[in-house]
């Protein structure tokens, strides 16, 4: 049995491998940080037949821990079709198990959007959905974080902005912004066009590609968790924050979603901005509405979710309350879950890339049904 994760958003460490059913392994920390939590790795030499059994050693001691409870690992054998397998924890770690059927499998935390996903998808959004390159930031290590603007109205008076994958362990954020892509390719859909004559979408498909590429779970290159640096981004250590403030000055902002992942919830919610000093009766209605459309549009709810702000007690160097109190605009931070959605279950897959990719599809389409009352 060989265990490697020396390729895009590898993440694990062999301990011993001796005994194929209690194969022991442990979670490489973030670089430059102490958070970990997420893992992909590669086994070839399995058996055919033969039952397998992982664990985790460390899981106890890592930075969700409430989120393993209820969790079960993802696995593929080729990459594409990832499937749920048997999965338990307790104080000696997270343990999973797989009848292998094929001689060579991949186990993750979710299933991961790569590097070269990401580089086809912007192609495929110039190419294909009518996308503009406005900009292109560099990353610690000097990686592009495109910055792509959706036009087709010169008249169009609102701008709306769309980040994902923040937190670099969050790839369910990636299949998001595929998922509005791919839907932005459409001709004839009356809601995109009714959309688009009224405003410019900007995206920002991910905004961690030093930290997804590495196999983080939180942070950058540097250490430094992007979405804690709004209030005072520098070039050295979160240039990627920076360079998205410097095209937000640029162009304005009338709406902001932050697309994330959370360990330990397994629903689709929203966070806001009530917690802000400029939190107004006109955002607290425009919030209540965006909430209410979409979870007409299934799978998005409002019951479960994080605990509200006090007015005036918000963190400001989170990008949705940054961006919502710096422009006086409706700011949420959207988060889908790593388990499952429970009001919705899939016994086979959780949540996955697919359904996120369906939600931007709903999230699209309740922009549209609000764009004329941003303002």
């Amino acid at each position: 049995m060989d265990i490697r994760c020396d390729f895009d958003s590898g993440n694990i460490q062999v301990i011993d491998a001796g005994n194929p059913q209690q194969v022991l392994l442990a979670l490489r920390p973030d670089l430059s940080s102490a958070h970990f939590q997420w893992f992909h790795f590669r086994v070839d030499g399995l058996q055919v037949g033969q039952g397998y059994g992982f664990s985790l050693t460390n899981a106890a001691q890592s930075s969700y821990t409430g989120g393993w409870p209820g969790y079960r690992a993802v696995a593929s054998y080729d990459q594409k079709d990832w499937f749920r397998v048997p999965t338990r924890y307790d104080e000696a770690g997270l343990h999973f198990t797989l009848d292998a059927q094929q001689p060579q499998v991949w186990f993750a935390y979710f299933e991961p959007y790569s590097r070269a996903r990401h580089d086809a998808l912007i192609a495929q959004a110039i190419d294909k959905a009518g996308a503009e390159l406005l900009a292109c930031g560099k990353s610690v290590q000097g990686r592009d974080i495109p910055l792509l603007r959706i036009s087709r109205n010169p008249a169009a008076s609102r701008r709306i902005w769309l980040i994902a994958q923040q937190h670099p362990g969050e790839h369910m954020a990636e299949w998001f912004m595929e998922g509005l892509i791919e839907r932005l390719q459409a001709r004839g859909d009356a809601e995109l066009d009714h959309l688009l004559a009224h405003a410019d979408l900007y995206l920002v498909p991910n905004m961690n590609p030093d930290g997804a590429f590495a196999g983080n779970l939180r942070t950058n290159a540097a250490g430094k968790d992007l979405n804690r640096a709004w209030q005072a981004p520098s070039a050295e250590e979160s240039p990627e924050v920076l360079f998205v403030q410097q095209q937000m000055q640029r162009s304005g902002v009338d709406l902001f979603l932050d697309i994330h992942g959370d360990e330990e919830i397994p629903y689709v919610f929203a966070a806001g901005c009530e917690g802000n000093p400029g939190f107004t009766p006109r955002l607290e209605r425009l919030e209540s509405e965006f909430r209410q459309r979409l979870e007409a549009r299934g799978e998005f709810q409002s019951v479960h979710g994080y605990p509200k702000d006090e007015p005036g007690q918000a963190n400001l160097t989170l990008a949705c309350n940054f961006v919502g109190q710096t422009y006086d605009c409706l700011s949420l931070t959207l988060e889908m879950p790593f388990k499952d959605h429970d009001l919705a279950p899939d016994p086979r897959t959780g949540w996955n890339g697919a359904r996120s990719k369906r939600l931007a599809g709903a999230v699209l389409s309740t922009l549209s049904s609000m764009v004329e009352t941003l303002r």
